[in-house]
């Protein structure tokens, strides 16, 4: 009898142990959170700013929080300057430019990873090694080009610099590369064609790498200063980087009116980033798996 209750008291001290309370997020979040907080600080000083009275900004030694909130410095954006217009031409050349991406850097990424013919990995090699050449030195002889091509001093100036990228082509033929072969190969045997297979299987799957793709043209394409103020010069058709540079050059500098103006260029690029970050933080981890 003893025997049988020293031999079932493990068993019953087992039962009876209380199971171990799991926290309801990762422990990483606890160094997570306080970095994001950090790199936040940046964003929130500039939209307080915006938001301040110009005695409260002048004043030494300067406060983190205003004594009252005001809307003025965007009542001056809105009323002295395009900014509408800006934001309009901007938002055209990005979004031209992020459909010209996903489909010529798709098309030629897949012809390098998948289709054999003769020089393609010369071919690749030398689009790769345009990505060393500095854009400076490219600049007075692609304005001639513009030039000659009546490109110059309109939006097509900022647009077409921006159809496809060195970058975007290695980006997604690496991806195709991480793709198994047959999955292509059973679409062949099914009777498709090699347009449809790369339309309706192959893109399907690359969904990841295009919306990183669309995430970093977008962030160039947005942010791109020095090109448009060679390219461009007629008020009308100014980038929202150019319009605000221009700006903040012919007045004495009206701080919240300058972060007002900073504020409207950065938050579409934030919420839209917010939107996609899932499947930028997917094609990350996919990358780092196959390498």
């Amino acid at each position: 009898m003893t025997t049988s209750t020293v031999g079932l008291a493990p068993a019953t001290t087992a039962l009876t142990r209380r199971p171990r309370r799991r926290l309801p997020f990762s422990p990483w979040h606890l160094l997570l959170v306080p970095v994001a907080l950090l790199f936040m600080l940046p964003f929130v000083e500039m939209f307080l700013t915006s938001l301040t009275p110009a005695s409260d900004i002048n004043r030494f030694p300067p406060a983190f929080l205003p004594s009252h909130l005001t809307l003025s410095g965007y009542e001056k954006l809105f009323a002295e300057s395009s900014i509408l217009r800006w934001l309009l031409n901007t938002a055209v050349v990005s979004a031209t430019s992020i459909v010209s991406h996903l489909v010529l850097c798709s098309l030629a990424g897949y012809g390098f990873a998948r289709l054999r013919f003769p020089g393609r990995t010369f071919g690749f090699l030398a689009i790769l090694a345009t990505i060393m050449i500095p854009s400076q030195l490219l600049m007075i002889p692609t304005y001639v080009m513009f030039a000659k091509l009546g490109l110059v001093n309109n939006l097509g100036a900022a647009i077409v610099p921006w159809l496809a990228s060195a970058f975007g082509i290695f980006l997604m033929r690496q991806f195709f590369l991480s793709l198994p072969a047959e999955l292509e190969e059973a679409g062949r045997i099914d009777g498709c064609s090699r347009l449809q297979v790369f339309f309706r299987i192959v893109l399907p799957l690359a969904r990841p790498a295009m919306a990183t793709l669309a995430i970093f043209t977008l962030l160039g394409s947005w942010n791109d200063l020095v090109w448009p103020l060679v390219a461009i010069n007629d008020e009308q058709n100014f980038t929202l980087q150019l319009g605000l540079t221009n700006f903040q050059g012919t007045r004495r500098t009206d701080w919240s009116l300058l972060m007002a103006g900073n504020v409207v260029a950065t938050l579409p690029l934030m919420l839209l980033f917010l939107l996609a970050q899932k499947q930028f933080v997917a094609t990350m981890a996919s990358a780092g798996l196959k390498g």
